[in-house]
């Protein structure tokens, strides 16, 4: 496990997962100047396009540390660079988990916690298959979105009088709603098979305490005056529950 760690966690993997991030780090900057000139160009006051800069990079910042807690998750069977790596392009930390875990099944281990063994093929296997995964979303977006976003919005159109009222229902709407539903309808499925073969009840426990708690979370930044604590719920929610993983473990 030793040597893994320090292949996973090499000088030679920090500098190449260093140089994508360098710059794509650089491609934000130049998108953030390019924003604040056209900004400027059509006439918006410089005190309000720096509140908006501030105020996004508040918001940007505060979400983010349920990533920077999935990174710590990750980077246990990927290493660190790795992890950084995939959680700062196209993806996202429950898609990350998901292929690690059933990668490391497919190859005859009992998932992201068996990786005593694992060797650099098998990391370079779940690295391929991470990058694979994500591209088809990639190239239906690039070839297939805008139709998509046409069929069920309503054509756009620089005639008012042709233009399609926007549904405020659509198969979008119900389509995210059942994506969401029958992905932790599988999660939970599998934390009772784990809990009626197994006789672990640990993860049942966690997703029904995170569950409560991003529940009270939304309840709550529906108040006025707690209305940013929407930006600290998933963080928090993670928080509250990988907290009571390790007490109740």
């Amino acid at each position: 496990m030793e040597a893994y760690y320090s292949m996973v966690n090499s000088w030679q993997m920090y500098l190449v997962c260093g140089v994508i991030l360098v710059f794509l780090a650089a491609m934000c900057c130049v998108l953030i100047l390019k924003s604040y000139r056209l900004g400027v160009l059509i006439g918006m006051e410089k005190a309000v396009l720096r509140m908006v800069v501030i105020s996004s990079a508040t918001f940007t910042v505060l979400p983010a540390i349920s990533i920077l807690i999935g990174m710590f998750a990750l980077s246990g069977t990927l290493g660190v660079p790795m992890a950084w790596l995939r959680l700062s392009v196209i993806g996202a930390l429950q898609y990350e988990l998901q292929v690690t875990d059933i990668v490391l099944q497919a190859l005859d281990y009992h998932g992201m916690t068996d990786i005593a063994a694992i060797t650099p093929s098998d990391f370079a296997t779940i690295a391929l298959v991470m990058a694979v995964g994500i591209i088809g979303g990639l190239i239906c977006c690039m070839f297939f979105l805008s139709a998509y976003l046409d069929k069920i919005g309503g054509k756009k159109t620089s005639d008012p009088a042709e233009a399609q009222p926007v549904r405020k229902k659509n198969f979008a709407s119900y389509a995210t709603i059942c994506m969401f539903v029958g992905l932790c309808s599988t999660y939970f499925g599998a934390y009772i098979g784990d809990a009626t073969v197994n006789k672990n009840y640990i993860p049942i426990l966690i997703a029904c305490i995170s569950g409560i708690s991003m529940l009270a979370f939304e309840r709550l930044s529906k108040i006025k005056r707690l209305w940013w604590l929407e930006h600290f719920s998933l963080a928090a929610s993670m928080i509250i529950g990988m907290t009571c993983a390790v007490i109740l473990n």
